[in-house]
């Protein structure tokens, strides 16, 4: 399957950042849904249902934590492929989220877009 035919939602209420991730993707020729919150990001998920999700922990209306938790109720969303981008570097946060599933946790920080263009391209050749 090439990038062409997979899809990608980006859950970021940074729209700077979501915005150039999306770019980035875009370029790579995947199709890329956005959302700002974690209720909107709820509803694109299982409207589109993405192959692959990167998503914000701290987020405005809904965090990103209960929307996991959302996704993985629904039969679809039990084993999407979710990649939690976030600020925080440890905490119960983390720990919930990897606990869920989650498949690989980006600080901000510490990464560049590339590294995020590889795991996303790594995890989906799977």
């Amino acid at each position: 399957m090439n990038n062409k035919e997979k899809k990608i939602l980006i859950i970021e209420d940074d729209k700077s950042l979501s915005k150039a991730i999306s770019d980035k993707l875009k370029r790579e020729s995947f199709k890329v849904f956005t959302a700002f919150d974690g209720q909107e990001g709820l509803k694109v998920a299982m409207n589109q249902k993405p192959d692959l999700i990167l998503l914000d922990i701290i987020m405005p209306i809904m965090d990103g934590l209960t929307a996991l938790n959302r996704i993985r109720e629904d039969e679809w969303g039990k084993n999407i492929p979710i990649i939690i981008l976030t600020n925080l570097s440890a905490g119960e946060e983390v720990n919930e989220a990897m606990q869920k599933g989650v498949y690989d946790f980006l600080t901000k920080s510490n990464w560049k877009l590339s590294d995020v263009i590889e795991l996303i391209k790594n995890k989906l050749k799977k």
